[in-house]
């Protein structure tokens, strides 16, 4: 599977399109739950203007009273026209999709395809926290097999943990974030691969989040799980929420692969009610025609991370290929377990704090590259301050 290049969109970077005070009018989680003086770089929200194909989607939608319920296949045909273009993967199968609410409550649904209550759910920390909260809340046990020091999949340790799930013949699950959040890991086609064979051996069924997938930088190359070998009995979420900002536009597809469409077949047809009908045409008008704003955000995005690393040497910080998250590791700055605490309190900049991501969180914090480069300078400032008022303050 060869690499697709990124096109040269001649769009505007979007992430430029608004001043930090238009941003503060915004009503959503990001620019809402800190107090105004509080810079805020956390939460999955990117600082853009929208796709325009995306904004004249949702407006003939409103204007023709097209706001009712969910129909069709469109989303799935777009998405499966985007992989074969983006990712050379011409094997998304329509015929075995399903749209649900969003990736999450997808993902729920997939671990009670394939596993039962109380059954264990493998998950490779530091990873997205909703991994636990959801899983332990549909009655799942969390087993954790940490990345390496490197920041990618350990297959050794992942091996000692199938086995482990699996001692006596129970079933369980294998939670794939691909890319990986927060690091920004691009798993290789080797890597998954040999996921897949260990899956196999120990009887694991894989559930890969994929959400992140149109947004991988530089040179590297988005392996879909479903695409490589063994891979078949998998079952992947996606979504174009997180690539052109949709979160509050909800709608996701579960995709089985080639053996577990008798699987997906088996999901309740009442989940199909829960994703929005607008959501869907937003999200379809973006896979099909927003693929040039994505090639422009995708350049801001690179620009910011370096931005990033030549602005904060205090911090340890390896630029992922994936996502517009930063895995910040602020361990040599002497704040803590919670840097993200400090940064708070005596920078006035919220970030998400890297306890919750599971063993390898402490001392780490999660910072979110999606704004314009007068936002991220602002906010970089702000915690360089914090880690000298911190340090005076013991002092």
């Amino acid at each position: 599977m060869t690499r697709i290049p990124h096109d040269t969109s001649g769009e505007p970077n979007p992430l430029k399109a608004f001043s930090l005070d238009q941003l503060r009018r915004r009503t959503s989680m990001k620019w809402r739950t800190y107090p105004e003086d509080v810079l805020p770089v956390w939460v999955a929200e990117m600082d853009v203007t929208p796709p325009g194909p995306v904004v004249r989607a949702v407006t003939d939608a409103m204007e023709s009273g097209d706001t009712g319920y969910p129909a069709g296949t469109a989303y799935a045909e777009a998405l499966a026209a985007f992989a074969d273009k983006r990712w050379n993967w011409p094997g998304l199968a329509v015929e075995r999709t399903a749209i649900v609410p969003d990736v999450m409550l997808g993902v729920v649904e997939m671990l009670r395809l394939v596993t039962g209550p109380g059954d264990p759910v493998v998950v490779n920390p530091p990873v997205y926290p909703p991994f636990y909260d959801f899983a332990r809340h549909a009655d799942r046990r969390i087993v954790e097999a940490p990345l390496g020091d490197d920041g990618r999949l350990d297959l050794d340790v992942l091996e000692r943990a199938f086995r482990g799930a699996t001692e006596g013949g129970g079933r369980a699950a294998y939670l794939l974030c691909s890319p990986h959040n927060p690091t920004g890991t691009v798993h290789t086609a080797e890597e998954l691969t040999a996921v897949a064979a260990l899956a196999e051996r120990h009887g694991v069924r894989v559930v890969a989040d994929e959400i992140h997938a149109p947004l991988v930088l530089g040179g590297a190359r988005f392996v879909p799980y479903l695409s490589v070998p063994g891979g078949e009995r998998g079952l992947s979420l996606m979504s174009a929420s997180k690539a052109w900002n949709l979160p509050g536009l909800k709608a996701a597809l579960a995709i089985a692969g080639a053996c577990a469409g008798d699987d997906l077949a088996r999901m309740p047809e009442v989940v199909g009610h829960g994703p929005s009908h607008v959501g869907i045409l937003a999200h379809t008008a973006a896979l099909r025609d927003g693929t040039g704003w994505l090639d422009a955000l995708l350049e801001g995005l690179d620009a910011n991370r370096r931005l990033l690393a030549e602005h904060l040497p205090a911090v340890r910080y390896r630029p992922g290929d994936a996502t517009y998250l930063a895995w910040l590791d602020c361990r040599d700055l002497g704040v803590g377990d919670d840097p993200a605490e400090v940064f708070l309190e005596h920078g006035r900049v919220a970030l998400t704090g890297g306890l919750p991501f599971g063993a390898g969180g402490a001392g780490h914090a999660r910072l979110n590259l999606a704004t314009s480069p007068e936002v991220l300078t602002e906010a970089v400032r702000r915690m360089a301050s914090a880690v000298r008022s911190a340090g005076g303050a013991r002092g």
